[in-house]
């Protein structure tokens, strides 16, 4: 039997080469995401763990004390720099410090932009830093840079460099160029070395270290001088080795790298579950093609059960080989996706291919085929030989009244209801149930596709007709001709495109969300954020009062209230600015009631709460302190905008609670509007600083809506992957339409139509087929993208549907120009049939 297999794959290898390229598609694709996974995997690992080795023991206070210093203090670091066994002990400082390219812009996104300080050991070398040019910061105006962020900057040594940290912007001379480890520098992120007198007043106080270093002499013990170690350490101080530091930094890392790795697995299974439908219909077509020899295998002794080994056989034979090579092409789609996405400045990482990455791509590539083929296998079985003898094709037309028709029809309907159900209620498991209701809808109606494809079909025939008479005719009557063949090919596009409507139907209304939270509520010219999402201190707007006609307030966020025994974040205004800069929407009261010590509140916080204008609550923080306060308005706001407070109070009242209340934003508004000579002066004065960001409208929206573009974008290139294994379903699907009509092609060409009119048959056979898939799956994205933005409704206010006509239309185009780049071969093969050949084949 296996040998009889064997033949048959080599006698059939024009028909199967399909077959094995989708599986090769669909291993590849399992293993680039696996290969590509497990090397983020070993890269982040790899880079957060590097330099850990040259630290032996680490120490660094537990929490920060109330009320008393910060850090470890100098004699603690000389201390531990006599015990036995430690070579060296440095003591670190490091915080937040932006650099400024030659043009003023900030170099990377500020949320990796470190600072720290050089502590050169006795012969003057910092072992934690390896200078390329120049050497180490020597005074408080001299500072060196990593290799990155100086290249990035266009920077040598000599040069006047612009870096702003907590405390404000000045100008340093770069003294040196370095390069360091995973201990120092995140990827992607710059490094500022100061001196440890400039890098203590800026990030702690003057004699005080974060954390201590401690490298210890060749042959020592760890084990043995960590004890030391913590025998001599103050109260509220802790040691740990830096191997463990090491592996607490790797768990950290690898967390992205993981959940990109189950998003490209999932998104693998949904190219594997795609190309499930052509190796079936493959396998479907190609048994059908070979009923007779079948039969007659039957015929002269052969048992059902031998003739369905030797089939699946042939399925396990194509599998080996596509997974085989999908194996290897998927390894080099990972090198690929490794170069694409890596950051410019990431270390070269290898390749890693592990067992257990080998072992799943082989079997998934060898058992998807077989469980393919066992239904057409079993239908094929199911034929007696003596009718299979008669006839040289068995369909199996899809009809109304079937069970298989029935039962579709059953889970359609019930998971239209159920998805329904999940967008109109309330509950929390909301999204799970659409989730389910989505799976039984996708089911149903891949069942139901044969039995809709020829109403389609019926209704696109005029359309056809008018634009080809002929041509529209018969490519009509050839779609309908094996409805289960047509919907079986649709099908693969359908899921492709349901996927891709809803994630646009989904980014969409989120991008319009974004707006609108952002900015509607806007009315200042620019808002005026810190670099990496951190906080401002009050200082901060000092520089604003020399600004000529400014109006601004900042935006202080104090938090740990308890307000009438609520938990409760106050944001601090001007109440006299205040109703310039943002657009209250007051249902009750007045915001002018700020100015009399009142604060005013959010609708969504006062419905939580119960709370209304008038009302006096109780007021205390998590000091002790307390009072009362009134409400003098409520006002509507959404509960996830970032600029609308929840709790707006005068400036005044936060004063009498809270000393240092966090900044979050300035908001400003400039005499004349937004222009370009606003933009200069504001920027100029906040010293020119590179950790301040001043953003207009234009530039909030970029900001909030750039990450839903990106993962967009991400997940419509996984998607690709399917989109081209449905076109390869197409072409598969009439390239094998062609060998079965290639006694009616030639007749056909026999009674006058062309090569160009057979090619234009075939051309608009796929054009069906993509419509057909494009329309059902495009009405099912936007059904699921409807059904999932209601669950955000009800928690995201001003949420609403928005249906991106041009993205949906964007990908049936795409769709339909796949289908006809599918066309290509199939028509070329078709318009080439031998006539005379063709009219008196059996």
């Amino acid at each position: 039997m296996f040998r009889t297999a064997l033949r048959n794959v080599s006698a059939h290898k024009a028909r199967l080469l399909m077959t094995a390229f989708a599986v090769m598609l669909g291993v590849t694709f399992i293993t680039g995401s696996l290969v590509y996974g497990d090397s983020l995997h070993r890269a982040a690992t790899a880079e957060a763990t590097a330099g850990y080795e040259r630290i032996a023991v680490d120490v660094a206070p537990d929490a920060p004390q109330a009320g008393g210093p910060a850090g470890i203090d100098a004699r603690t670091v000389r201390t531990l720099a006599k015990l036995p066994g430690v070579a060296a002990a440095a003591g670190r400082v490091d915080g937040f410090a932006a650099v400024a390219d030659r043009a003023g812009k900030l170099i990377g996104d500020g949320t990796s932009s470190q600072g720290g300080n050089f502590a050169p050991a006795a012969d003057g070398k910092d072992p934690a830093y390896r200078f390329t040019e120049g050497s180490g910061p020597t005074g408080k105006d001299t500072i060196a840079l990593d290799g990155t962020t100086a290249a990035k900057g266009g920077y040598r040594v000599g040069d006047t460099v612009r870096v702003g940290t907590d405390q404000g912007a000045a100008s340093y001379t770069l003294n040196g160029i370095f390069r360091t480890d995973g201990t120092k520098l995140p990827s992607g992120g710059s490094l500022t070395l100061f001196t440890g007198a400039t890098a203590q007043k800026l990030f702690l106080q003057a004699g005080r270290y974060q954390h201590v270093e401690l490298t210890a002499t060749p042959d020592t013990d760890v084990t043995r001088l960590l004890s030391r170690v913590e025998s001599v350490l103050p109260k509220g101080t802790s040691a740990v080795t830096g191997a463990r530091l090491a592996q607490i930094k790797a768990n950290l890392a690898t967390h992205d790298s993981d959940t990109m790795s189950q998003i490209l697995v999932g998104f693998a299974a949904v190219a594997l579950f795609v190309a499930t439908f052509l190796i079936s219909n493959t396998f479907t077509m190609l048994v059908a093609r070979r009923t007779r020899e079948l039969a007659l295998m039957r015929a002269v002794g052969a048992t059902r059960k031998q003739v369905r080994r030797i089939l699946l056989a042939e399925s396990l034979l194509v599998g080996a080989i596509a997974s085989v090579a999908g194996l290897a092409v998927g390894t080099g789609v990972a090198g690929l996706l490794q170069a694409l996405f890596a950051p410019a400045d990431a270390p070269a990482a290898p390749l890693v291919l592990t067992p257990g990455t080998v072992i799943i791509s082989l079997l998934v590539g060898t058992l998807l085929p077989m469980v393919a083929a066992w239904l057409p296998i079993r239908r094929a079985m199911a034929i007696p030989p003596v009718a299979a003898l008669s006839t040289a094709e068995q369909t199996a037309p899809a009809r109304a009244g079937s069970l298989r028709t029935g039962l579709s029809a059953a889970l359609a309907v019930t998971g239209t209801v159920t998805v329904v159900y999940g967008a109109l209620t309330t509950a929390k498991d909301a999204r799970t149930v659409i989730g389910i209701g989505a799976a039984l809808t996708l089911t149903g109606v891949i069942g139901l596709i044969p039995l809709l494809s020829r109403p389609f079909v019926t209704l696109l025939k005029p359309l056809l007709t008018r634009l080809a008479p002929v041509h529209g005719d018969l490519a009509a009557r050839n779609t309908v001709r094996d409805p289960r063949r047509t919907g079986a090919t649709a099908t693969a596009l359908a899921i492709a495109l349901t996927l891709a409507s809803g994630l646009s139907v989904l980014g969409a209304s989120a991008s319009q969300y974004l707006d609108r939270a952002t900015t509607h509520a806007l009315s200042a010219d620019y808002v005026i954020k810190p670099a990496g999402g951190r906080q401002m201190t009050a200082a901060t707007t000092e520089p604003l009062k020399k600004l000529p006609g400014a109006t601004y307030s900042p935006l202080d966020q104090s938090t740990e209230y308890r307000l009438g025994g609520v938990s409760s974040v106050l944001t601090g205004v001007d109440p006299a600015r205040i109703g310039q800069l943002l657009r209250y929407d007051v249902i009750e009261g007045s915001l002018d009631n700020l100015a009399k010590g009142q604060i005013a509140v959010a609708d969504f916080k006062a419905d939580q709460a119960g709370w209304h204008v008038g009302q006096t609550l109780p007021l205390q923080r998590q000091n002790d302190k307390r009072g009362s306060v009134t409400i003098g308005a409520v006002y509507r706001a959404d509960e996830q905008s970032d600029l609308m407070p929840s709790i707006t109070a005068p400036d005044s009242l936060i004063a009498r609670y809270d000393s240092a209340p966090t900044t979050h934003a300035i908001l400003v508004a400039t005499n004349g509007g937004p222009s370009r000579t606003a933009l200069a002066a504001v920027t100029h004065a906040l010293g020119d600083n590179p950790a301040l960001a001043v953003l207009d409208q234009d530039g909030i929206r970029a900001q909030d809506s750039s990450g839903i573009g990106e993962q967009l974008n991400v997940f419509y290139a996984l998607l690709s992957m399917a989109l081209a294994i449905a076109a390869l379903g197409i072409a598969n699907t009439l390239a094998m339409s062609v060998l079965e009509r290639r006694k009616e092609i030639g007749t056909l060409r026999a009674l006058g139509l062309d090569r160009a009119g057979v090619t234009r048959m075939i051309r608009l056979e796929a054009l069906l087929l993509g419509t057909l898939g494009a329309t059902l799956g495009t009405v099912m994205g936007i059904f699921l993208g409807w059904a999932l933005g209601r669950t955000l409704q009800q928690s995201v206010v001003g949420y609403e549907l928005v249906l991106p006509w041009g993205r949906l239309a964007l990908g049936v185009l795409i769709a339909l120009t796949g289908a006809l780049l599918a066309s290509l071969w199939p028509a070329r093969r078709a318009a080439r049939v031998d006539i005379p050949a063709a009219i008196t084949a059996q």
